[in-house]
């Protein structure tokens, strides 16, 4: 009951937060920026991320029924990849846009414009359902123990691997390959994004233009930091004891702690946002007084 009440009042600050910064997004022209476009999609996605896993997680922890259909496990699995993996590839996407924010400030609008957003964007959502199709197709064709007791919070690919009783090193490959392309090698590009954001940042002269740039980029960084470590952390071994033992609570983390901090992370660290927050409301108190 006590993980009840936590993970409640986590979906509910999720839900929140992320439509907040939708809808700021959408009303508030000085918000129609690529930055704050693709802080969409990730809203979006953690939104859909976390619907698609924590309402079954809450009944199944409420009372003493904690059963999930095969079609529920199925449909949570698939949906579960297909947007852990296009949240991996937004998040490179985005450093791309602090890199060009930074980097090469003058050129930024001629870089990363409208239709390059939309492509981009389009990229993200297109990686998402490939991976969910694949390696989703292959891990639900597995032969499945007979008392198919799921051992974690939510139906992923560790957790239903470990019920397999046949062979699975062509899964676990499968894995290795997966976290390669959608978590070490996009790590890897959103480091190298940032190594080359810091030494443009060192380069800047004056203190408030260095302070100005770390704020851009802060938020974005600590966002990848959360969510790359626990998932990473989950996938890399997905038969070993600290998967089965601390993986569930990480994987409980990425689910529901991260796409929690993701808005007030960019809200709270945010004058842009606050901004708008203040001037929607304004607006709304004058309408309302007319």
């Amino acid at each position: 009951m006590a993980l009840f009440v936590v993970v409640s009042v986590f979906y509910m600050v999720t839900l929140v937060g992320n439509l907040t910064i939708i809808l700021l997004s959408h009303l508030d022209p000085q918000l129609h920026t690529p930055m704050y476009f693709f802080l969409t999609q990730l809203s979006i996605l953690d939104l859909c991320f976390t619907t698609s896993c924590i309402p079954q997680m809450l009944v199944n922890l409420w009372g003493p029924d904690k059963t999930i259909s095969y079609l529920g496990c199925a449909m949570q699995l698939y949906i579960f990849l297909g947007l852990g993996a296009a949240e991996c590839v937004l998040l490179v996407v985005m450093s791309f846009d602090r890199y060009v924010a930074v980097c090469r400030p003058l050129h930024y609008a001629v870089i990363v414009h409208p239709k390059l957003c939309d492509r981009l964007a389009f990229l993200v959502w297109v990686s998402g359902i490939c991976d969910c199709l694949v390696q989703g197709h292959s891990t639900m064709k597995l032969p499945f123990c007979s008392h198919h007791r799921v051992d974690d919070f939510v139906c992923e690919v560790p957790a239903l691997i470990r019920l397999a009783c046949g062979d699975t090193h062509v899964n676990e490959l499968q894995i290795s390959m997966n976290v390669g392309i959608f978590l070490l090698g996009p790590l890897l590009l959103i480091l190298i994004s940032y190594g080359q954001i810091t030494r443009a940042v060192l380069a800047i002269q004056s203190q408030e233009g260095r302070s100005k740039a770390f704020r851009t980029c802060s938020s974005h960084l600590l966002v990848v930091l959360l969510f790359y470590c626990s998932a990473t952390a989950v996938y890399v071994r997905p038969r070993s004891y600290f998967s089965q033992k601390a993986g569930k609570f990480l994987t409980l983390f990425y689910t529901v702690v991260t796409p929690t901090l993701n808005p007030l992370i960019y809200t709270l660290r945010n004058k842009d946002v606050k901004g708008a927050f203040m001037r929607q409301f304004e607006k709304s108190r004058t309408a309302s007084m007319e």
